[in-house]
């Protein structure tokens, strides 16, 4: 069974901005795919379903980004998960422009430290991940402040739709496609090309 975390953070004030896109791929996966809520647990709200005929966990930690990891390593202990085969998680990239992802199956923490806390937690970086590009941070701005702003209009259109990619490249991953996935969707945009 796989299990898939979106990171985020839990409170309202956070919702839609460029560090909780994770959050939002796993809520566009839970409405596609009509995955009933099962509650909170494991330190996430959480929710058992299937997407392409697969059984999965869809996750939100609501530890905070930056404690991610515990959530994770909750949720891959008890449902005794390998999670080099069957974890995957979906967050935000600021290397990235918005509307593009980068499908990865295995990787360092590369300064985002939900996954960094999740390879503290899980002592491996082998496992699947879906980056979400939300575009670099302007000269002068401080990070913190800079992920957890929205989006103007314009990008997030760019980034719903990447997210609607996301969605399509988990149905490669759960088929064993990583591969193909990785093939179809680590492309440039056209905007950077």
């Amino acid at each position: 069974m796989y299990i898939i975390v979106g990171l985020g953070n839990p409170d309202r004030q956070y919702e839609h901005t460029r560090h909780n896109v994770g959050f939002d791929a796993v809520d566009y996966l839970i409405d596609r795919y009509q995955i009933p809520y099962s509650g909170v647990k494991h330190k996430a709200m959480y929710g058992k379903g299937m997407i392409a005929g697969h059984k999965v966990i869809v996750a939100k930690p609501v530890t905070y980004m930056n404690l991610s990891g515990e959530s994770v390593r909750e949720l891959v202990d008890y449902y005794k998960t390998d999670p080099r085969e069957e974890l995957l998680v979906i967050y935000d990239d600021i290397s990235l422009e918005p509307g593009q992802l980068r499908i990865r199956k295995k990787g360092s923490a590369g300064g985002h430290n939900g996954i960094k806390n999740i390879i503290s937690q899980l002592g491996t970086t082998e496992f699947k991940r879906i980056k979400i590009g939300v575009g670099e941070k302007p000269k002068g701005w401080d990070l913190a402040d800079y992920v957890l702003s929205r989006f103007p209009e314009k990008d997030r259109k760019l980034v719903d739709e990447s997210i609607q990619k996301a969605a399509a490249a988990v149905e490669m991953i759960l088929e064993g496609d990583i591969d193909t996935a990785m093939n179809e969707y680590n492309r440039k945009t056209e905007k950077e090309s």
